[in-house]
C-alpha cells in the first residue's frame, strides 16, 4: 500500500460513507450528542460539587473530595464499564439504553474535572473583594452571585472549553459499547471494506476538524470576553 493509494481510499471512503450513505454523519451526531450531554451535565453537577467542597461542612467536603479524587485517579474506560453495568442495576425501572449509560459515565467523569475548574476559578478571585462586600452588608449569596462569580467566569470559561474538547476525544472510548459514535462508525466501515488505515485516517481528520473548529471558536469567545472586560 502506497501513500497515494491511502489518500485515494480515504477519498473513496469519505464519498461513499459520508456523502453517499451518511454513516459518518451519524457518527458525528452521536459524538457531539454525547459530548454535549457530558459537558452540560458535568458543568451542572461540577458546580454543585465545587460549592459543596468549599462549604464548611467537613463531612460533605470529604465525600466530595473522595469522589473527585477517585474519578480523576481511575481510567475513564473503567468508569464507563462501571456505568454501563451498574447504572442499569440502580435504575432498573428506566430501561436505560447503552448510550444513556455511557453518557452518565462521561458526565460523572466531566463533573469531577469541572468541579476543580470552578473551585479554582472562584478561589482565584481576590478574597479582599469578598471581605469588602460583606463589610458593606451584602449577604454571602449576593456576594457570590454579584461579585465573585462574574470575575471567576473569565477564568472558568476557557478551561471549560478545553474540557469540552477533551470530552469529544474521550467519546471514542464509547466505541467499546458500540453506541454509534465515530469510532463505532470506524469499526462498521472497516468491517465492510477491510481497509483499516484509510478509514482510521478519515476518522482522525473528522476528530481534528471538530476539535480545531471548537478551539478557534473558544479562542474568539475568549478574545471578545477580554475586550468586554
Amino acid at each position: 500500500m502506497t501513500i497515494g493509494s491511502i489518500f485515494h481510499d480515504m477519498w473513496e471512503i469519505f464519498i461513499t460513507y459520508y456523502i453517499g450513505q451518511g454513516l459518518l454523519w451519524s457518527g458525528i451526531g452521536y459524538t457531539l450528542l454525547l459530548s454535549a450531554i457530558a459537558v452540560v451535565a458535568g458543568a451542572l453537577l461540577g458546580s454543585l460539587l465545587a460549592i459543596g467542597k468549599m462549604s464548611r461542612f467537613k463531612v460533605l467536603h470529604w465525600i466530595i473530595t473522595a469522589f473527585v479524587e477517585i474519578m480523576r485517579g481511575t481510567p475513564a474506560l473503567l468508569q464507563l464499564y462501571i456505568a454501563y453495568f451498574i447504572v442499569p442495576m440502580i435504575f432498573s425501572s428506566l430501561d436505560l439504553t447503552p448510550i444513556a449509560c455511557v453518557a452518565v459515565g462521561l458526565s460523572l467523569n466531566s463533573a469531577a474535572y469541572v468541579s476543580e475548574i470552578i473551585r479554582s476559578g472562584i478561589q482565584a478571585v481576590d478574597k479582599g473583594q469578598t471581605e469588602a462586600a460583606r463589610a458593606l452588608g451584602l449577604t454571602s449569596k449576593t456576594t457570590m452571585l454579584k461579585i465573585v462569580l462574574p470575575q471567576a467566569i473569565k477564568n472558568i470559561l476557557p478551561a471549560l472549553g478545553n474540557e469540552f474538547i477533551t470530552i469529544i476525544k474521550e467519546t471514542s472510548l464509547a466505541s467499546t459499547f458500540f453506541v454509534g459514535e465515530l469510532m463505532t462508525t470506524y469499526a462498521v466501515i472497516k468491517g465492510v471494506t477491510f481497509n483499516t488505515v484509510p478509514t482510521l485516517m478519515d476518522i482522525g481528520v473528522i476528530y481534528f476538524v471538530m476539535t480545531f473548529t471548537l478551539s478557534k471558536l473558544l479562542g474568539l469567545a475568549e478574545k471578545k470576553m477580554k475586550e468586554g472586560a
